[in-house]
């Protein structure tokens, strides 16, 4: 029964889309990496004078060493400030291209009525069918409207 319930939960389309979405992300992940340490680091170093930023670092333990790896390898407490900018970096370009993906996503939400399709009912002010006779949310009659109110020039006489 359990397994069913499971079963059936896993095969529905957003958990799917959900652990779709999670492989593409994590490929899309090392895509910007190499983009960042491969593309856009490199030509920053050289306009700073050639620095590479995966080698900077502060030592804490006070030796000198040539480069971070040989202080990792030696056991040196290092603050990898290096590293940490190109992890800010990432972390920008994947937060744009999220914010990218939600513009568009908001811009297909938002797609205008089709003009001549729907009309507003009058009394809900919901969008309805032009062919409605009936408001689905409201349920007021609605019938033709310009048969319904008096036309100009017309006197109507009430006894």
């Amino acid at each position: 029964m359990f397994l069913k319930g499971l079963k059936e939960f896993a095969t529905r389309g957003s958990v799917v889309d959900m652990g779709i979405g999670i492989i593409i992300g994590a490929a899309f992940g090392k895509i910007v990496s190499s983009f960042v340490s491969d593309i856009v680091m490199p030509p920053i170093g050289l306009l700073l004078g050639r620095v590479d930023f995966s080698n900077l670092y502060v030592n804490l333990s006070g030796g000198h060493y040539r480069s971070l790896s040989d202080a990792q390898e030696a056991g040196a407490a290092t603050i990898n400030y290096g590293v940490f900018i190109e992890a800010v970096v990432h972390f920008v370009i994947i937060a744009f291209a999220a914010y990218l993906l939600i513009l568009q996503m908001n811009r297909l939400k938002r797609l205008p009525k089709e003009a001549g399709r729907q009309k507003t009912c009058p009394f809900c002010f919901s969008d309805i069918s032009l062919r409605a006779m009936r408001c689905p949310n409201c349920t007021s009659h609605l019938g033709k409207e310009e048969e319904n109110r008096p036309q100009p020039g017309y006197r109507v006489n009430i006894r």
